[in-house]
């Protein structure tokens, strides 16, 4: 399996990503096969470059095996690539300690965070400890958190569940008002790396400074691993949990990355079943391309995407754009979205407004987004981007958009 190379390395004009994107586009078989059509939901599972198709196609045809079963070639072969995507994970991570942290696979964020609630926080908590849980993100990244604390209830250990304070105007975390918020039983704090919603980097390195050196932090960075620079030697965060589908592999595969250095060691609880070995292999290939095409110019690319189409809806009266207000223009100084953007047409319904744009070729997110209870309560369009979308495609999603008033 080769990871084709493109141009540029480092710093680019616009000109030199414009040519690097192409190239990378050119690498995404469903997306080169079906040009008419513009992919907008990648927040939602992300497509497959072509390596990575390659490696599931050489996996299954001349190594497929279980891991940690068998003594013959092939099933030492996958025993091997399982414990190299660990190490691949954690350098993909930029993990400053890689002989101390632990990686566990899972079906993707969703089970990474159930199994850090199930199997670990009811070891950490005592009787009165608190915890901090985002109420306005993703519910993957709230009901977790609510069912250890039943379950530890049911056991006679009752902890109290304090919302994560929101800045209302924005949707970013209010970190002042944490660090208010915390005190000296605050054991536990969940946060999202960047919001599957407003769009926005949640600025997890001042949740550090506001709940002190003691918490643990558990990130839910299933919308920036794979779309940005991720590296916990600078998010001082205990627990990375992401998907591997949104990160350009297969579905069904997600890793926990664990620091092991806040509370007990992470092991995860029960018998160990048959890995996800296909799953894993396209994860160790996916973080390849991603390493070889750069998650910084990725970032560079769906950030400008995203503010090419809110400038472009700004100037369209029927259209509520969520999240910052302050962000909205073409020449911002304020925080970009990092490649999420979330609207409402004001008289037509998100559902039907989701149809319409399907019908001009557009495939894009139109619900409530899984947001929890105190997120956003009426239904929305939401478009998410990734390297293969095009300025293109924005300009042509605008022209439909304001054909409808």
């Amino acid at each position: 399996m080769t990871i084709p190379r493109t141009e540029p390395q480092g710093a680019a004009s616009a000109e030199e990503l414009t040519r690097w994107q192409r190239a990378l586009r050119a690498q995404f078989p469903i997306i080169t096969a079906q040009p008419e059509l513009a992919y907008l939901d990648s927040a939602a599972t992300a497509q497959k470059p072509q390596a990575v198709l390659d490696t599931v196609h050489t996996y299954l045809t001349t190594t497929n095996a279980n891991a940690g079963r068998g003594t013959y070639t092939w099933a030492n072969r996958t025993t091997a690539l399982v414990e190299q995507t660990r190490d691949r994970v954690r350098r993909f991570l930029a993990d400053p300690a890689p002989e101390r942290s632990a990686v566990h696979f899972t079906s993707g964020t969703t089970e990474g965070l159930r199994t850090i609630a199930r199997d670990w926080l009811p070891r950490l908590l005592t009787d009165g400890d608190e915890i901090v849980v985002p109420d306005a993100d993703h519910e993957a990244n709230i009901a977790p958190w609510l069912e250890a604390r039943r379950e530890l209830a049911r056991q006679g250990v009752h902890i109290r569940v304090r919302p994560m304070p929101y800045q209302r105007s924005s949707g970013d975390y209010d970190h002042t008002a944490l660090a208010e918020l915390a005190g000296p039983r605050t054991r536990f704090v969940a946060a999202t790396h960047v919001h599957h919603v407003y769009g926005g980097d949640m600025n997890i390195h001042r949740i550090r400074r506001a709940v002190g050196p003691d918490a643990v932090i558990c990130l839910d960075a299933a919308q920036s691993v794979g779309h940005l620079p991720v590296s916990v030697a600078d998010l001082d965060v205990d627990f990375v949990v992401f998907s591997g589908h949104k990160a350009l592999a297969l579905p069904g595969t997600g890793a926990v990355w664990a620091r092991q250095a806040r509370g007990p060691r992470f092991t995860p609880g029960g018998w160990s079943g048959s890995p996800n070995t296909v799953g894993i292999a396209s994860l160790a290939t996916a973080l390849d391309w991603l390493d070889a095409a750069g998650t910084d110019r990725i970032e560079r690319w769906t950030v400008a995407l995203a503010a090419r189409l809110t400038d472009g809806l700004r100037h369209l009266d029927a259209y509520e754009i969520l999240g910052c207000q302050s962000s909205l223009a073409a020449d911002s100084s304020v925080q970009r979205r990092q490649g999420i953007v979330t609207f409402r047409h004001r008289a037509i319904d998100s559902g039907d407004l989701g149809f319409i744009l399907f019908s001009e070729g557009f495939m894009v997110r139109s619900d409530q987004h899984c947001q929890g209870s105190a997120g956003e309560r009426t239904g929305s369009v939401r478009v998410s981007l990734h390297v293969y979308n095009t300025a293109e495609e924005i300009d042509r999603l605008l022209a439909v958009l304001a054909s409808l008033g």
